[in-house]
């Protein structure tokens, strides 16, 4: 047997159809997975947004109280 068996020459054969197998696949692969770490950044701002608005704000203090 050579250095390469039918599980490996399998493997081999995934990759270079998933490489070469049609007109854009490995860039729509890629696009989408683009997309979706665009989309995870975005929701991570957003929670921070929320985050900000929502925060507790300080109590007044009683020096405040009096000046009003």
């Amino acid at each position: 047997m050579g250095a390469f068996g039918p599980i490996h020459w399998i493997v081999v054969a995934v990759v270079v159809l998933l490489l070469f197998g049609g007109r854009g696949k490995l860039s729509g692969i890629m696009g989408d997975a683009a997309k979706g770490i665009r989309a995870f950044k975005d929701g991570l701002k957003d929670g921070d947004e929320v985050a900000n608005s929502t925060a507790a704000k300080p109590l007044p203090s009683e020096k405040d109280e009096a000046r009003s």
